[in-house]
């Protein structure tokens, strides 16, 4: 378990006029985060403008100790008091080990599946999606004229595959089968 890697899911719920600041904030506490030990990268979802005001902080480290010793260090604590003024509501954040990030239900806590009902969700998800996005994407980038190669090809597919599970299929596919899952 421990060398599959960690993730943290940050949701920050930023208070209205405040998202400059916190974009600002964001450019102190990113270079932090990158240099920490074990770091292997990040991805921050922002707000829909005049929509939403969640930021939501995706950071992935190799290992969940280098990963708790980032969100426990004194560098992080400092930086989150300075932002608290920002924030509707405490920094609220969750470690995940390897994909469990994918699974979580906010209705159901903390709770994970077992990890062979996460294996065939997954691959539920992304068996479809092997073969549709390749399907649309090759002749998009034949009609663009992208000259052919494997390893491109492969890139931009795998890619477009791994942002739909994440962000678009993974958190209505596990809404759909929650009762399974969580079961």
């Amino acid at each position: 378990m421990e060398n599959q890697g960690a993730s943290v899911v940050i949701t920050h719920h930023i208070l209205d006029g405040k998202q400059k600041e916190y974009e600002n904030w964001l450019k102190e506490i990113v270079p932090l985060t990158k240099h920490s030990e074990g770091f292997i990268d990040h991805q921050i979802v922002r707000p829909i403008p005049d929509l939403t005001f969640v930021y939501t902080v995706i950071i992935r480290f190799d290992t969940i100790t280098n990963l708790k010793k980032w969100m426990e260090s004194d560098d992080r604590k400092k930086l989150i008091e300075k932002a608290n003024p920002l924030f509707r509501k405490n920094d609220n954040y969750q470690i995940k080990s390897g994909l469990d990030f994918l699974f979580n239900a906010e209705n159901e806590g903390n709770k994970i599946p077992v990890r062979w009902k996460q294996f065939l969700a997954t691959w539920s998800a992304i068996y479809p999606l092997s073969i549709i996005i390749p399907l649309i994407l090759i002749p998009l980038l034949r009609f663009l004229k992208i000259p052919a190669n494997h390893y491109f090809d492969a890139l931009i597919n795998s890619g477009i595959i791994v942002f739909m599970m994440v962000f678009v299929v993974m958190p209505n596919y596990t809404k759909l089968i929650k009762k399974w899952l969580y079961k």
